[in-house]
């Protein structure tokens, strides 16, 4: 992932110095636990995990002979650990090690990534807290519907995050996997005991079945998780985004000192951010698709996933935990606009009301294909400068069902946002 959209605790996780750690520290654990079952001598594991170390820059060297990064990584730290070192990768094939190191990796990725998920959870309950009240219009096909808060809003998008986080957390419990069963997954040298006290070591659980790798439809759920966190993300970016036109101007989002918009139109503030994270969206969907491209391997396995993976996993992982990132900074720093959101809700002259309305004209006797017409035809008879609560007053066809007090309770919102205060209740308990 390139640097501009890489914070670097999560960087630091998927550096090439990084995946050589996570391969060391299996193969430190897999020499540590022969020794403890007598597979190979006491001593030397005791010296294996004293002087295991590697050199980046050496693996290189060594690869461009072998062209094999597992066999110059095992050579490498066989040189440093000297006559002992035979005993490093004893009985091992290299995807043992590389499923194994990458179930690592994942895991301490995933816990920056769901501190991420939490610093957004926190920005988004303080929005919506903040917002409970704060009326504005609901909106579907992008018209006028009926009204709603700007909190409620929020905390629909609070709820979703709560999901998406959810099935993170159960994704990356499907891909704490450990596999150390030998070239075919049979444990031809090694044991399922060998394999499950190494795992326990590294806080992994073994692989029930594997072929010479770990099934990749664990990889393909993680992977899709971090998909769908992208659409969350990207869902309320877009409204955002609409949110800033400059017809609705109801949010805006923060615009620092010195800040410019356009190299042409000094005037210029634009929703940079919010439209930044839907490009963040569309790269982790593609990235799900291509690991549910690796699930289909070759028999007991190929390498067609390996390319993949060395570029899937490190930019999904990096750019989840900035766009959570981005978009939590983005809320704490969105601007308002509760005027506008009244100003806007008049706009369509009353007409936001026009469902409790029809509701008024049943609960009178009238039928739903009668009061339908009678609140339509109200509506799309509104001249400019018009209230449609006006209309039903001054008009002989309707005013006979409706009074002022009757219109006041309608028009006033409070039976919109009555029974929202129960999703409060709940948002104020969660974390």
């Amino acid at each position: 992932m390139v640097e501009r959209y890489t914070r670097k605790q999560m960087g630091d996780l998927w550096t090439p110095q990084s995946r050589f750690e996570n391969m060391m520290q299996v193969e430190v654990a897999v020499a540590l636990v022969q020794g403890e079952m007598g597979l190979i001598p006491k001593s030397a594991a005791a010296v294996i995990e004293q002087k295991a170390s590697f050199q980046y820059e050496r693996i290189l060297e060594i690869e461009k002979e072998t062209r094999h990064d597992v066999i110059a990584f095992v050579s490498n730290m066989a040189e440093n650990i000297g006559p002992e070192g035979r005993f490093v990768h004893y009985g091992l094939t290299s995807s043992d090690v590389l499923d194994t190191a990458l179930s690592v990796q994942i895991q301490r990725a995933g816990k920056v990534l769901i501190s991420s998920v939490d610093k957004l959870l926190s920005s988004l309950k303080k929005i919506s807290l903040a917002h409970e009240n704060t009326l504005c219009a609901g909106r579907t096909h992008g018209m006028h519907a009926e009204p709603t808060t700007f909190g409620y809003k929020m905390a629909g998008f609070y709820f979703e995050v709560q999901r998406h986080k959810q099935r993170i957390v159960q994704s990356l419990k499907e891909a704490a996997i450990g596999k150390l069963s030998g070239a075919v997954g049979t444990y031809s040298f090694l044991t399922p005991e060998f394999e499950q006290n190494v795992c326990a070591k590294l806080q992994l659980t073994p692989e029930v079945v594997a072929t010479q790798v770990i099934p990749r439809d664990r990889h393909a759920e993680l992977m899709t998780s971090l998909a769908l966190l992208g659409a969350g993300v990207e869902r309320l970016a877009t409204e955002i985004r609409h949110l800033q036109r400059t017809e609705v101007n109801e949010a805006q989002e923060g615009f620092s000192s010195g800040q410019k918009g356009s190299s042409a139109m000094p005037h210029k503030k634009n929703p940079i951010g919010a439209e930044n994270l839907t490009g963040c969206a569309r790269l982790l969907r593609g990235y799900a698709l291509t690991a549910i491209e690796n699930v289909a391997l070759w028999h007991e396995r190929d390498i067609s996933h390996s390319s993949v993976e060395r570029v899937i996993f490190p930019d999904a992982f990096i750019l989840a935990d900035y766009a959570c990132d981005r978009l939590a900074a983005l809320l704490d720093q969105l601007q308002v606009n509760k005027e506008q959101m009244l100003a806007n809700m008049n706009l369509s002259q009353g007409q936001l009301f026009s469902s409790h309305l029809l509701l008024h004209l049943v609960d009178q006797g009238l039928s739903r294909e009668e009061g339908y017409k009678i609140v339509q035809s109200a509506s799309h008879q509104l001249k400019s400068g018009e209230h449609l609560k006006n209309k039903l007053l001054e008009s002989a066809e309707t005013k006979k069902y409706f009074d002022q007090k009757t219109l006041d309770s309608i028009f006033s919102g409070e039976r919109h946002i009555k029974h929202t205060k129960k999703v409060f209740e709940t948002l104020r308990g969660e974390g």
